[in-house]
C-alpha cells in the first residue's frame, strides 16, 4: 500500500481532503487545476493547505513557470481581481505571511495595487513581473466567495477517481453506555469518511499522532493509554464472538475488519491538524485491513476550564502554577482573542509579522486549549493599548510557552496596534449549548431564556426569574449559546411569546460574567423566590458578535491632576447635579470654598462595536443648569480610597455628553452632542473630559493628609455591554499633604502582573495615614 496525502478542508471546520492520482506516493502540497484561459497567456490557481476549495495561496503561471504574489501592499481590492481571474464572483478576504504554506519558484508580483474594478491583474500597478524583495514566507492568499462566475467551466476542485475525504475526527469511548460526562477525553480514534465513521489502525501509532488529535479536539496535551486494559477488552470481545453461532461470528468479524478506514498515520507532532500528517487510506478492494493491529486509542488531558471530574480538577489544582504570562483579550468566544504577553510586569500585545498557526497553537495549548484553528492578524480581535512587546515570533510548535519561541523585541516605530495578533483555538465539545435556548425573539440572537432541568426521563424546560437579571448574566447566556456578547440583559420579556413554557425554574441568578455556562453561576437552587411573578417578568437577552471596549488613558490622569480651591458661588450647578461631598449641603453658601482634585480623563473605545447609551434619546434627561442631556445616570465613578480599600471621598459623573472628541487617522467621527445629536463613542475614537469642566473632579475637602489610592471606574454598573470589563478600572498612588497632592503610578486594573498589583497595594509609606 502506498500512502495518499490529504489536506484539510479548513483549519477549523471539517477535514476536507482532496486527492488525485498524482498525489499517490510521498506527500506534496495540493494544488487546484489552473484556469485554462488566463489574462494574456497567464494561468492562475489556488494552492497550499489546509484550505477549502475556494481559498488558498495564489499562484500564477507566466512563461511556463509557476510563481506566487508577495503580500506587501496587498488589499481586498487585489483579492477581488484575483478571485475573478480564478472564476469566482468576488473575494471575502485575503491572507498574508504564507498562511497556506510557502510556495516555491518565482515571486511574480510585489506591491500589487488594484482598485478592484480591473478585468485582469495585468491592469493593476506593481513593481513589475519578477521584481520582488520578498521571500515565500510573505506569500499572499485569497478567500473567494463560493459562487462561480456565469459560464465559467473550470472547477477549483480536484477531480479524482475515488473521492476520499476525512470530514471529522472524534473519540468514541470503548466502554460505558448511556449518558457519559462531556467532554470525552479518552476513546477510539474515529474519522468520518464519505461512507461513514471509520477507525484508524494503530500500527505505527505514536505519541505525536495523539498530540495532534488531542489538539484538534480542544485538549492541550495527551497522556499514555492503559494498553493492557484495551487488550483485555479485545480478548473479551473475541471470546464473545467465538461463542456466537458461526454465521453470526463471521459477520461480527467481518464488521470489525472493515471498520478500519485509515492507517499509516505519521505526524511530527507540531501539526495543527491531522490533515497535515502523512496518511494512508484503505482502498475499497482491500480484503485485509490492519492485520495484527487494533483500533488506535488516544487519551487526552483537558485544560483547567474543561476538567470534567472533580478528581481532574484537584489534580490540576495541586500542581504548582506560576502566574500566566500569556492571555487572550477581546474574544467573543472562549479560546479566542487578542494575544497579550507579560513583560517587565506589564501586559502588552504582539505584532502580527510572521504570525502563523504554529505560534498560535503554542499560545492555545499554553492557555489550556487545543491547537489553533486560526492565526489572526490585523487586530481582528480589536486593538490593544500600551506596549507592543514582541514581533516576528517563530515557533516550531513544540515549545511549552510562547516565550520559548525565537522572537524580536520591538520599538514603537516598528509596529502599530492595527497589527495586533490574535488566535482562535480548538475547544472541547461540552454540549452546554443544548441545556439552554432562546424563544420568542425576532432572530436566533435574542429571546426569552429557557433552561433545561431534571434528570434522565424527567427533563423539562423552564424560565428564569427576571429579578436582578443584568448584563453579566446575559453575557454568560450568550457565551454558552455561542452567540458572542450580550447587548442587553432584559428583566421583562412580555413582548416575546413564551409559547407553552410558563414555569419559572430558576431564580436569584448572579454571575461574574466569566462563567462558561449558567450552571457555574450562583442561584437559589430548587427554591424559587421571585418578587415579580408571571412570564412577562422572566429573563431575556439580546446577543451580538461584537461589543465595545472602553479604556481610560491612565497616563493623562497622572499628568493633569492638581488641586483647586473653588468658591462656593461657582458651584451651584455642580451641587444641583450632586457632584460635591455631602458636607457641602451644610456649608455657608455662597461663602467659602470646596477643595477639588481635578484631572482630565480620555476614554478610548478599543472594541469592535460603538459604545452607545443603553437608553434611547426619548428618555435622556435635560439639565438646564449645564445645558445638556444626560444619556446615562452614571458613566464613571471617581473614588479616593485608603490602602485597605475604605472610601473616604467620591465623585460620580453622568454622561454629560458621549461624543467623538478625536479619532485615529483612518476613522471618522460619528457622534456629536450639539443640537441634540446622537451620543456614543465610535470604535477607534475617544471622548475627552477636560480637567476644567464641571464635575470632572473629586471633592476632597474633608480628606485628611495621608497616602491614598485614586480609583476611576468606567461604566461601573455594567449598563452597557462591553467585551471586557476587567480593564474598566484605573488606580493611582496618591499622596496628599494637606496643601499639595502627588498622583503617580497610574495604571489600568489588569495592566500589571498580579505581583506588581500586590506591590502597588503596599507601596512604601502607605501603611498608615498619619499627617505628614
Amino acid at each position: 500500500m502506498r500512502p495518499v496525502s490529504i489536506w484539510q478542508r479548513s483549519p477549523w471546520g471539517l477535514l476536507l481532503c482532496l486527492l488525485c492520482s498524482s498525489c499517490l506516493g510521498s506527500p506534496s502540497p495540493s494544488t487546484a487545476p489552473e484556469k485554462r484561459a488566463g489574462s494574456q497567456g497567464l494561468r492562475f490557481r489556488l494552492a497550499g493547505f489546509p484550505r477549502k476549495p475556494f481559498e488558498g495561496r495564489v499562484e500564477i503561471q507566466r512563461a511556463g513557470e509557476w510563481g506566487t504574489i508577495c503580500d506587501d501592499d496587498f488589499t481586498l481590492q487585489a483579492a477581488h481581481v484575483l478571485c475573478r481571474e480564478l472564476g469566482f464572483t468576488e473575494a471575502t478576504g485575503w491572507t498574508h505571511s504564507a498562511k497556506y504554506g510557502p510556495g516555491t519558484g518565482r515571486i511574480w508580483l510585489d506591491n500589487l495595487s488594484c482598485s478592484g474594478t480591473e478585468q485582469s491583474v495585468t491592469e493593476c500597478a506593481s513593481r513589475g513581473w519578477g521584481n520582488s524583495d520578498c521571500t515565500h514566507d510573505e506569500d499572499a492568499g485569497v478567500i473567494c466567495k463560493d459562487q462561480r462566475l456565469p459560464g465559467f467551466s473550470d472547477s477549483n476542485v480536484i477531480e479524482v477517481e475515488q473521492h476520499l475525504q476525512v470530514e471529522e475526527v472524534r473519540l468514541r469511548p470503548a466502554v460505558g453506555r448511556g449518558r457519559r460526562p462531556l467532554p470525552v477525553t479518552e476513546g477510539l480514534v474515529e474519522v468520518r469518511l464519505p461512507e461513514g465513521w471509520s477507525q484508524v489502525c494503530d500500527k505505527g501509532w505514536s505519541a505525536h499522532n495523539s498530540h495532534v488529535v488531542c489538539g484538534m479536539l480542544g485538549f492541550p496535551s495527551e497522556k499514555r493509554v492503559n494498553t493492557a486494559f484495551y487488550r483485555k477488552l479485545r480478548k473479551r470481545a473475541a471470546k464473545a464472538s467465538a461463542r456466537r453461532p458461526k454465521p453470526l461470528g463471521r459477520l461480527l468479524a467481518q464488521r470489525q475488519q472493515h471498520s478500519f478506514g485509515l492507517h499509516g498515520v505519521a505526524c511530527v507532532g507540531t501539526e495543527a491538524h491531522l490533515s497535515l500528517c502523512s496518511l494512508e487510506f484503505y482502498r475499497a478492494n482491500d480484503t485485509t485491513r490492519c492485520p495484527g493491529g487494533a483500533p488506535a486509542v488516544v487519551s487526552c488531558v483537558p485544560g483547567p476550564l474543561y476538567a470534567a471530574s472533580s478528581g481532574q480538577r484537584k489534580q490540576q489544582q495541586s500542581k504548582p502554577q506560576g502566574e500566566t504570562r500569556v492571555r487572550l483579550k477581546g474574544g467573543a468566544h472562549p479560546g479566542e482573542g487578542r494575544v497579550e504577553v507579560l513583560k517587565a510586569s506589564t501586559w502588552g500585545t504582539i505584532c502580527d509579522r510572521k504570525w502563523d498557526l504554529q505560534a498560535a497553537s503554542v499560545v492555545c495549548r499554553e492557555l489550556g486549549f487545543g491547537s489553533a484553528r486560526e492565526a489572526l492578524s490585523g487586530a481582528r480581535m480589536g486593538q490593544g493599548m500600551g506596549a507592543i512587546h514582541l514581533s516576528e515570533v517563530r515557533c516550531s510548535g513544540q515549545e511549552p510557552s510562547l516565550w520559548k519561541c525565537p522572537h524580536k523585541n520591538i520599538t514603537a516605530e516598528d509596529c502599530s496596534h492595527s497589527q495586533d495578533a490574535g488566535v482562535r483555538c480548538n475547544l472541547p465539545y461540552t454540549g452546554v449549548e443544548t441545556k439552554i435556548r432562546l424563544s420568542g425573539g425576532r432572530s436566533q440572537h435574542e429571546g426569552r431564556v429557557e433552561v433545561q432541568i431534571g434528570g434522565p426521563g424527567s427533563l423539562r424546560w423552564g424560565l428564569i426569574c427576571g429579578d436582578d437579571w443584568g448584563t453579566l448574566e446575559a453575557m454568560v447566556v450568550c457565551r454558552q449559546l455561542g452567540l458572542g456578547y450580550a447587548n442587553h440583559g432584559l428583566q421583562e420579556t412580555w413582548y416575546w411569546d413564551s409559547g407553552n413554557i410558563t414555569e419559572v425554574v430558576m431564580s436569584g441568578v448572579r454571575c461574574t460574567g466569566s462563567e462558561l455556562s449558567l450552571d457555574q453561576c450562583a442561584h437559589h437552587g430548587t427554591h424559587i423566590a421571585c418578587k415579580r411573578t408571571g412570564t412577562r417578568f422572566t429573563a431575556g437577552v439580546i446577543c451580538s458578535e461584537t461589543a465595545s471596549d472602553l479604556l481610560l488613558h491612565s497616563a493623562l490622569v497622572q499628568e493633569t491632576a492638581y488641586i483647586e480651591d473653588r468658591p462656593l458661588h461657582m458651584l451651584y450647578c455642580a451641587a444641583e447635579e450632586n457632584c460635591l461631598a455631602r458636607s457641602a449641603r451644610s456649608a455657608n453658601w455662597p461663602y467659602g470654598h470646596r477643595r477639588l482634585l481635578r484631572f482630565s480623563s480620555q476614554i478610548h473605545n478599543l472594541g469592535r462595536a460603538d459604545f452607545r447609551p443603553k437608553a434611547g434619546r426619548h428618555s435622556w434627561v435635560w439639565h438646564e443648569c449645564h445645558g445638556h442631556y444626560h444619556s446615562m445616570d452614571i458613566f464613571t465613578h471617581y473614588d479616593i480610597l485608603t490602602p485597605n480599600g475604605t472610601k473616604v471621598a467620591e465623585g460620580h459623573k453622568a454622561s454629560f455628553c458621549l461624543e467623538d472628541t478625536e479619532c485615529q487617522e483612518d476613522v471618522s467621527k460619528r457622534y456629536e452632542c450639539a443640537n441634540f445629536g446622537e451620543q456614543g463613542i465610535t470604535v477607534g475614537c475617544w471622548d475627552l473630559y477636560r480637567h476644567d469642566i464641571d464635575c470632572q473632579w473629586i471633592d476632597i475637602t474633608d480628606v485628611k493628609p495621608g497616602n491614598y489610592i485614586l480609583q476611576v471606574v468606567i461604566n461601573p454598573n455594567f449598563e452597557v455591554a462591553e467585551s471586557d470589563f476587567t480593564n474598566n478600572a484605573m488606580k493611582c498612588n496618591c499622596k496628599y499633604d494637606g496643601h499639595r497632592i502627588w498622583v503617580h503610578n497610574c495604571h489600568i486594573g489588569d495592566a500589571f502582573s498580579e505581583e506588581a498589583n500586590r506591590k502597588f497595594e503596599r507601596y512604601p509609606g502607605q501603611t498608615s495615614n498619619q499627617v505628614i
